[in-house]
């Protein structure tokens, strides 16, 4: 069924001036879903921000989906939880952040429903500023960009090469400014009719869930509006170690994604494969041919022009500091998540079906070293 069939969503040209789809003196209810994992350092900041929301608390709502922290989470949780009556902590039995979000929906009351990161904090507007657009616009599904941000050096260099078009491509949901329809969002809100119409997440998909979601949405014929007045801040990793595997992971999920869905792939996620792809036939053939080795020497000195060009272009900006370690962070994204592409195409060659969902799990447990992930 098409969803515009369900008058559920609109072309913004539709809404005639001043129409709304809901009524302000009587504002929707809304539910905000946090997945969470050992996010000790991070939930209290998170939850404050809710907390501090100048949306009417009598209708909003916080659900913490806990995949069983051990790290004191969960304390911090219980503890805000008892002081203040809009929070609420469930249990993510699979420790998977797909079945966290389907958890969280399904106890959800609210008219809209936003998924947010543990990993995370919001704009004092947030909700209000989601509510609005999504009565303007009429979409199904209203986000902002996300604003990358860390407490050190290192991990301050990470946030500025993940807001860059060349550390992660057509991801506008991570630097744009320009208010626009997209593929996708980081912290969509959704209205809950979306749920109803196409579903839950997919469990079988252990990254990259939500972006396998929000194509179906698209598919169905809803719309993804971002807009710059919805603000979020999102902690970036601190180390290349950790940033590796988290690129690593999200190409994993990509390839499981365009499995599942082949008219879904696009050039961005082929762009670092192939890079990888062709140094590493390259690499060791021109050990035996000169072709070879030029090909190796001519890819890899045309990436790291680029790379460094890009290094100068954000450091005048934000500080030569960052000159020395910005092309080290844009090759960790790029080769972290060209390799992790390249093993998806390898190891998952046959596309897994809802039979073979836990032998698909396990695999990626091996590949990545660990089953659980949130949006951090």
């Amino acid at each position: 069924m098409d969803m515009r069939d369900t008058k559920l969503y609109c072309d913004e040209e539709q809404l005639r001036p001043g129409e709304r789809w809901w009524n302000m003196d009587s504002p929707p209810f809304v539910s905000v879903v946090i997945p969470m994992y050992n996010e000790s350092t991070c939930i209290r900041e998170c939850l404050d921000s809710l907390i501090s929301q100048d949306y009417p608390v009598d209708r909003l709502e916080v659900l913490v989906v806990d995949g069983q922290s051990d790290d004191g989470s969960r304390n911090l949780v219980l503890e805000l939880a008892r002081e203040y009556g809009l929070i609420r902590l469930l249990d993510n039995p699979k420790r998977i952040t797909a079945a966290a979000m389907n958890i969280g929906v399904q106890n959800a009351r609210g008219d809209v429903i936003t998924i947010l990161s543990a990993h995370s904090y919001v704009a004092g507007d947030f909700i209000s500023q989601n509510v609005a657009y999504l009565s303007k616009t009429g979409v199904a599904c209203v986000g902002g960009p996300i604003h990358s941000i860390s407490r050190s050096f290192l991990g301050n260099a990470i946030s500025l090469a993940m807001s860059s078009p060349f550390g992660v491509g057509n991801a506008l949901f991570r630097y744009s400014q320009k208010e626009q329809y997209v593929d996708t969002v980081a912290f969509g809100a959704y209205r809950r009719q979306v749920f109803d119409e196409i579903g839950l997440f997919d469990e079988f998909l252990v990254y990259n869930e939500d972006d396998e979601f929000n194509y179906r949405l698209r598919k169905h014929g809803g719309k993804i509006f971002l807009t710059p007045a919805i603000k979020s801040f999102y902690h970036t990793k601190m180390s290349l170690r950790q940033l590796s595997k988290q690129y690593f992971r999200y190409a994993l999920g990509k390839v499981r994604v365009i499995q599942r869905h082949p008219e879904v792939a696009s050039i961005r996620p082929f762009v670092p494969f192939t890079l990888v792809s062709v140094l590493l036939i390259s690499g060791p053939l021109g050990m035996l041919s000169p072709v070879f080795l030029w090909a190796f020497l001519s890819l890899l000195a045309s990436y790291l022009t680029v790379s460094l060009l890009f290094s100068l272009r954000i450091s005048a900006r934000n500080g030569w500091k960052y000159l020395s370690v910005l092309p080290v962070v844009f090759a960790c994204l790029h080769f972290s998540y060209g390799l992790g592409f390249l093993i998806g195409l390898l190891r998952l060659g046959v596309r897994p079906n809802h039979q073979n969902g836990a032998a698909y799990c396990q695999i990626l447990t091996e590949a990545s070293g660990s089953l659980y992930r949130g949006k951090n």
